[in-house]
């Protein structure tokens, strides 16, 4: 791999316009694609194993109106809504294409609130309707002309209000690219890694539409896959970067300091990419198709954009070569020596005292982490967003007019094929007796006869931690024959198999990551070390969520007027792609002291000479993704703000408090031990080509005894 990397960087230095020639040949070959196989984003919320899908399925199949999408379209005035405006307005609604019907409209006991259920022939997720609530405005504005507040909500507007708004990726990139001015101090250096990633971009983007031709893949993969894409693609880039900036620092030739680069930054950039692959395909395991569609999105844009950093930024450094380095460079002063020194100061003043710093690092992560036993989730509703968004107003006139439970009824589907009248009656009386429900709307049976549909309201709004209670009471008391459904239903069964589906993923994502970090150094000891630090970390961001949201700290400076339950979607999304981007900086990390360790037989200076050496990458490269994060944190929905934070949190603690402190503090402790092997497994294990130096440095100590077990001295100066 190494010979191959340094041959493509030699071509993209001698031969960079028809390297990037050959580089967009790819993104059009990708456009052409997209063209003629790809399609639109769309939904497949069907989950084959949730108990709610057999009365959904039920529905479609005999009363369509019940088992499709739906809208709530909720009227307010300051006085008495006349019967007159609300019977046109249900008029109106029924005319709009795929409507199957209006359930009667409910009006407040004051009058002044009315709620309108619009219900489709087809699925919510079906390219007619999905996102598209263009037919409904049309038809309220004359209405909300003459004076009416009229709120859309419900499952149909959920899908299209609240969407992603395109800031944080402003955001992201400039403050990307203030970080890397200070960094390199040339704006064409800072700019550079900032063109690639989002080139590499364009084409992950473009092969996302392919993917959408292929497959049901959720609106928001993009977006996700955006963010991961870019935040990856600006550090691979930048890594690569510096590692040529740093040996044209110590005099090489451009062609000769690229080659170098890619062999071992370029390595490096694979290898973290790879691992970054297999922590998504963790996402196959969570039982959802939205899930593994996030999966194959992200992985994509990260194929996407390795590719792009390998291909252009030897060919952009070699169009640039004379303005990539401040005109104050100085010969034999490379990029990373200017935070170099403090950084080997620093972690030769933890290896003085490692297990003092160790158990304190450990400590601060542990307590950030500790609000993660109250954790719950819940996958989302009009309540959970921002008063200025419209599916909260709706939510908040149907809870004030009608009741808690009101915007999220449940449906109770009867199959009177197997069960008679009486049966019927008596699921009634347990509805009704329920103290969790305060409604219960009389049936409503099929056109054949086949079923029998009960709309029931409970007392709690949709997040409530006492709803999934009480859908499993129901489900317990209620006969054979009856199933509980609805929207409501379907959330609370996507909660209980994501928290089951959630330790496999787990499982899985740890388990292949410490194989992968075993094959690339041939030391477990590392590996397992890493998985717990990554561990720690992931821990650490799950616990600031729960204590900002949940509990509320902070939650008003992110725009966030109440407490919510973290969105169902998060833990799983988030442990895979925080584990495979917290590799990405083992790698980086681990590389260099590798390296040293194999050339010198250091096992403490070569912790402090590695961690010098890549200090300045990975704390930039962290503050860009970190910024990039934070970005998405800015946007309204209230999932990306979720999404955003948590992943800002955890990598600024994967950056400092982990490869900082925990990572020199128990490498000095164990000594020579972190590169230990058991005989066994180092004869079986396949041998990957971690590091020409590195085999080069092996040779060469071939005939030296192999370094003693025992910790070497602390400090070395």
């Amino acid at each position: 791999m190494n010979a191959t990397l340094e041959r493509l960087a030699r071509f993209a230095v001698l031969h960079p316009w028809r390297t990037i020639a050959a580089w967009a040949l790819v993104l059009g070959a990708v456009i052409g694609l997209a063209t003629t196989l790809g399609g639109p984003a769309q939904e497949d919320w069907d989950i084959p194993d949730a108990p709610a899908q057999v009365g959904i399925d039920q529905l479609r199949e005999h009363l369509p109106g019940y088992g499709n999408a739906s809208a709530q379209v909720v009227v307010h005035d300051d006085v008495p809504i006349p019967p007159s405006v609300l019977a046109g307005l249900g008029a109106d609604l029924a005319g709009l294409e795929h409507v199957d019907s209006l359930l009667p409209t409910r009006v407040s006991e004051d009058g002044r609130t009315a709620l309108l259920v619009v219900q489709y022939d087809v699925p919510v997720t079906h390219s007619d309707v999905y996102q598209d609530i263009g037919p409904l405005e049309d038809t309220i504005t004359p209405y909300e002309d003459d004076g009416l507040q009229i709120e859309l909500g419900g499952e149909l507007p959920s899908t299209a209000v609240g969407t992603i708004e395109g800031k944080g990726e402003l955001v992201g990139v400039v403050a990307a690219l203030v970080i890397l001015l200070l960094l390199f101090r040339s704006v064409v250096a800072a700019g550079l890694p900032i063109l690639v990633a989002l080139g590499g971009l364009a084409i992950g983007l473009t092969g996302v539409t392919v993917l959408c031709g292929l497959m049901s893949v959720s609106p928001t993969a993009p977006t996700v896959a955006s963010m991961v894409g870019l935040g990856v693609g600006l550090d691979y880039a930048l890594l690569l970067l510096v590692r040529i900036l740093d040996n044209l620092g110590t005099g090489e030739e451009l062609v000769d300091a690229a080659a170098g680069a890619a062999r071992t930054a370029g390595r490096s950039v694979v290898l973290a990419g790879t691992t970054v692959l297999v922590s998504l395909m963790g996402l196959r395991f969570s039982g959802l198709n939205t899930f593994a569609a996030f999966g194959f999105a992200t992985a994509i844009a990260v194929i996407s954009v390795v590719f792009s950093v390998l291909v252009l930024v030897p060919a952009l450094s070699s169009l640039c070569r004379r303005r990539l380095r401040p005109r104050t460079a100085r010969p034999g002063r490379t990029t990373s020596a200017r935070t170099g020194h403090r950084a080997e100061r620093w972690a030769h003043a933890v290896a003085r005292r490692p297990l003092t710093w160790g158990l304190v690092a450990a400590t601060v992560l542990l307590a950030l982490a500790a609000p993660v036993v109250d954790l719950r989730t819940w996958p989302g509703s009009g309540a959970d967003e921002a008063t200025s968004n419209q599916l909260r107003r709706s939510h908040d006139l149907v809870t004030d007019g009608f009741g808690r439970g009101a915007a999220s009824p449940l449906l109770v589907v009867i199959d009177t094929q197997r069960l008679g009248q009486a049966d019927v009656t008596d699921v009634l009386a347990t509805l009704r007796t329920d103290p969790g429900i305060t409604t219960v709307v009389e049936p409503v049976d099929s056109p054949d006869g086949a079923l029998a549909v009960v709309q029931v309201e409970s007392s709690y709004v949709a997040n409530d931690e006492r709803t999934g209670a009480l859908i499993e009471r129901l489900r317990s008391d209620l006969p054979e024959g009856v199933e509980v459904t609805g929207g409501l239903a379907v959330y609370s069964d996507i909660v209980d198999l994501l928290a089951v589906r959630l330790w496999l993923v787990i499982g899985f994502v740890v388990g292949i990551s410490m194989v992968m970090l075993t094959l690339m150094f041939r030391a477990p000891v590392v590996a397992l070390k890493a998985a717990v630090m990554n561990l720690l970390s992931v821990g650490a961001a799950y616990g600031i969520l729960v204590a900002v949201f949940q509990w509320g700290w902070g939650a008003g400076l992110l725009g966030v007027d109440h407490t919510l339950p973290v969105s169902s979607w998060l833990p799983i999304l988030m442990f895979t792609i925080l584990f495979g981007l917290s590799m990405d900086y083992e790698v980086f990390l681990l590389s260099r002291i590798r390296e040293d360790y194999v050339r010198t037989g250091d096992a403490v200076g070569s912790v402090a000479r590695g961690l010098a050496s890549t200090s300045s990458v990975i704390t930039t490269a962290a503050a860009v993704m970190v910024m990039v994060f934070v970005g998405f944190a800015a946007e309204s929905g209230v999932f990306f703000k979720m999404m955003g934070l948590g992943m800002a949190v955890a990598i600024a603690l994967d950056a400092t408090l982990v490869r900082m402190v925990l990572v020199p503090a128990t490498m000095a402790l164990l000594g020579h031990r972190n590169w230990w092997i058991p005989a066994w497994l180092d004869r079986v294990l396949p041998r990957i080509d971690v590091d020409v130096e590195v085999g080069r440095a092996a040779q060469e100590r071939a005939g030296e005894p192999e370094p003693a077990a025992e910790p070497v001295e602390l400090v070395r100066r």
